[in-house]
């Protein structure tokens, strides 16, 4: 009962992080598993993407009723990172636990000084768009997915506004896409791995997810962006230095 109850409330947290902000609350999804539920970083990671997977696909949904989704530039920048995300997701079950936590706190890290230092958008917009830089930026999204078990919203929606050329709104739909395109394909190369993950915590944990994002984006409508992304980015930032102290430790 204790392991259900705390499923239940690191998938509502995690699913009011995604729905408030748009992108990184499933960086929470890994360290809750690892630490709360007492997953393996290899089983954590694979967990992950299925909730990541689930909570995208929803949310995709909504923002496509919306007309938010660009589904041809979503689809080339997920092209991109099909094979990375494969890649990633077979070489994940041999890496050593501690490189896997020592990488994901070193991702918090970025991400969290991401959101406390927003980058600032350019009056002339978007330059042009290369198929070098869209493929480069598609595949380095797909490769972090596939190895480390999170969707890299923080990390796609920056891309597809600065490399692609889309309107914030517009990325933020595309991006979930792009997420659920390249969650599925890791979920899939780790296919064998699946056995080890247990699905009785992880089902409850990703439908709480769910319902816990349409609470954060009635929650983003009542506060600031900035004071989110800021309360986050510090949450964040003390669980990367966390697992980064029990990596080297």
């Amino acid at each position: 009962m204790t392991v259900l109850l705390l499923a239940l409330g690191a998938g509502a947290v995690t699913g009011l992080a995604l729905g408030a902000l748009g992108g990184g609350g499933s960086v929470l999804a890994v360290p809750a598993l690892i630490y709360l539920l007492g997953f393996t970083p290899a089983a954590a990671t694979t967990a992950s993407l299925v909730v990541v997977t689930v909570t995208s696909a929803t949310a995709l949904a909504a923002h496509a009723r919306e007309g938010t989704v660009r589904w041809r530039s979503g689809a080339v920048f997920a092209a991109a990172g099909i094979g990375p995300a494969a890649v990633g997701g077979l070489l994940s079950r041999y890496l050593p636990a501690a490189l896997l936590t020592g990488a994901f706190a070193v991702l918090a890290a970025v991400a969290a000084v991401r959101m406390l230092r927003p980058a600032a958008t350019s009056a002339g917009g978007p330059g042009p768009v290369r198929a070098s830089r869209v493929a480069g930026a598609g595949a380095g999204l797909g490769a972090v997915t596939g190895v480390l078990g999170v969707g890299g919203g923080f990390l796609a929606v920056p891309s597809l506004v600065n490399v692609v050329g889309l309107r914030m709104r517009a990325a933020i739909g595309t991006s979930l896409l792009v997420i659920t395109i390249n969650s599925l394909t890791a979920l899939a190369a780790r296919s064998g791995s699946a056995m080890d993950v247990e699905w009785s915590t992880v089902g409850p944990f990703a439908a709480t997810a769910i319902l816990g994002a349409w609470d954060g984006k009635r929650l983003a409508a009542r506060l600031s962006a900035g004071t989110l992304q800021r309360l986050f980015a510090c949450a964040l930032l003390a669980v990367a230095a966390f697992m980064l102290a029990d990596a080297v430790g």
